[in-house]
């Protein structure tokens, strides 16, 4: 599985945006990252066991004057439903995020999970960028950046799959 960002590339954009702590259930993608976060001096890693978990926990980091971001795969993002509703739309905290899209890159993949992400990114009415190609990678900054501006919640779909 390979992913459009090495670990410490991604670390190091997180840092120079400001992010305090990077709040996930890694997946067989997204965990090759796991290294370059602990060894950073500037973005906590904060592992969860399930991704409901990881919404509130964001929450209370934002909420006591951090920066966190979450990251988990599209599974995860439908598994988490209903703490993201809480915290996204009852209390309306700009939280962003990084979406890992499985299996997004395997075009003879017939997983439902990649097949219905967007879609249910766009019946929420949450905003988001595609990260695809390496030409995408400054979308992560702008939309991180756009949470902080506008005070919304905002995500990242990043495009995973075989390399």
């Amino acid at each position: 599985m390979t992913t459009l960002f090495e670990g410490d590339e991604l670390a190091d954009t997180l840092s120079l945006l400001g992010v305090s702590h990077v709040v996930w259930v890694p997946d067989s993608t997204t965990g090759r990252w796991e290294p370059a976060f602990q060894a950073s001096r500037s973005v906590s890693l904060v592992r969860v066991c399930r991704e409901g978990e990881a919404w509130p926990l964001a929450a209370g980091l934002l909420l006591g004057g951090q920066r966190p971001l979450v990251v988990m795969q599209s599974t995860g993002l439908f598994e988490s439903g209903d703490a993201l509703r809480n915290i996204v739309f009852d209390l309306k905290l700009p939280l962003c995020a990084i979406i890992g899209a499985r299996n997004w890159l395997i075009p003879e993949s017939r997983d439902s999970a990649k097949r219905l992400i967007l879609p249910i990114l766009q019946a929420w009415g949450l905003p988001f960028d595609v990260i695809e190609q390496a030409e995408d990678k400054p979308l992560l900054a702008k939309r991180y950046q756009w949470t902080q501006q506008t005070q919304r919640a905002g995500f990242v779909v990043l495009a995973e799959g075989k390399g």
